[in-house]
């Protein structure tokens, strides 16, 4: 039987505190959460949210954390019985990492197009391409963001399947991409700073494909260069620095299906909450025959329980500004 799906935190312009608080609450108490902790042998932790947040933390970190710090790709996959895969699956799916859904609104102000590996730059710039076409109206920019980092063996050797080349970073990798969905050769504005080191880097690259909104292609440096590369918040900030956004200004973005809860609350911390703008996050959608040259990865139950870890911890951070009420 299909579980009924948990809705995420509410993103749309003007939610308050409380309603967003209300909504982590909801998402990290449902039942698929709470059944998935006692069937790795949790007690559902005592205390208010911030404390449930604390102790669900430190439970996947023991039980859903195949990365150790690694790279996505570089996870191990963990063997479960049949019993563990048929839960595991049931609760992604339950939780909102696996059906993709069209956007809510008609037209927005901004999208923005979230980075990734090389599969997933050519993806979700084929999907952002595809819904400014027929789907979403844009009045602002679409912004594609992404960072320097440098791309594994493994990847390029995807983008030259896909008859992509001469890419070395992420960046280029969404370069790239907008090039082939957008139907534009080269940028009309370029501007960045290269530095000693790919994580302190940045650049930004506009193009104006006709009858469209412009695109612009961001790469963004870390906030904590010594420590690591730019993740998605840092992204988030710095395009936000870029544009002027504005109170009540509808946003949607674009990323894979299986990080939409962690990446929507991500959203909701560093730019639904300081700037008062609304977010309307979306997985691209892998029936679209677009994407049929460039595969998604399998999604494994490994997979879906680091990304619920990942969602845990990006509710736990937005939980953590907001006033305490």
């Amino acid at each position: 039987m299909r579980t009924r799906e948990v809705a995420l935190p509410a993103g749309a312009a003007g939610t308050t505190d409380g309603q967003l608080a209300a909504g982590v609450r909801a998402w990290v108490e449902s039942a698929p959460l709470r059944g998935l902790v006692g069937w790795f042998g949790g007690e559902w932790p005592a205390g208010d949210l911030s404390a449930v947040l604390a102790a669900l933390d430190d439970f996947s970190a023991r039980h859903w954390d195949f990365r150790q710090g690694r790279e996505r790709p570089e996870a191990r996959e963990p063997a479960f019985d049949p019993a563990t895969v048929r839960l595991v699956l049931d609760a992604a799916a339950a939780l909102g990492l696996v059906r993709a859904v069209p956007p809510a609104l008609p037209r927005y102000a901004h999208l923005l197009v979230l980075g990734g590996l090389a599969h997933a730059c050519l993806r979700r710039t084929a999907y952002a391409a595809h819904l400014v076409r027929t789907v979403a109206e844009v009045s602002g920019e679409v912004a594609v963001l992404g960072s320097c980092r440098t791309l594994s063996p493994a990847e390029s050797r995807l983008l030259a399947d896909a008859g992509t080349r001469g890419c070395v970073t992420e960046v280029d990798a969404l370069d790239a991409g907008v090039r082939a969905a957008f139907g534009v050769s080269a940028p009309s504005e370029e501007t960045g700073e290269e530095a000693d080191h790919p994580h302190r880097a940045w650049s930004s690259r506009t193009y104006r494909p006709a009858g469209r909104p412009p695109v612009r292609v961001l790469a963004a440096p870390s906030s904590e260069p010594d420590r690591r590369r730019a993740h998605t918040a840092d992204t988030q900030r710095f395009w936000a620095e870029h544009v002027r956004l504005r109170a009540g200004d509808p946003v949607l973005m674009v990323t894979a299906q299986i990080y939409v809860p962690f990446q929507h609350c991500d959203a909701l911390r560093t730019l639904a909450v300081p700037y008062g703008c609304g977010i309307d996050t979306v997985g691209v959608d892998p029936g679209l025959a677009a994407l049929a040259g460039v595969p998604e990865p399998t999604l494994t139950p490994g997979r879906y329980l680091q990304e619920i870890r990942s969602a845990i911890r990006s509710m736990r951070a937005l939980h953590a500004v907001l006033p305490a009420g």
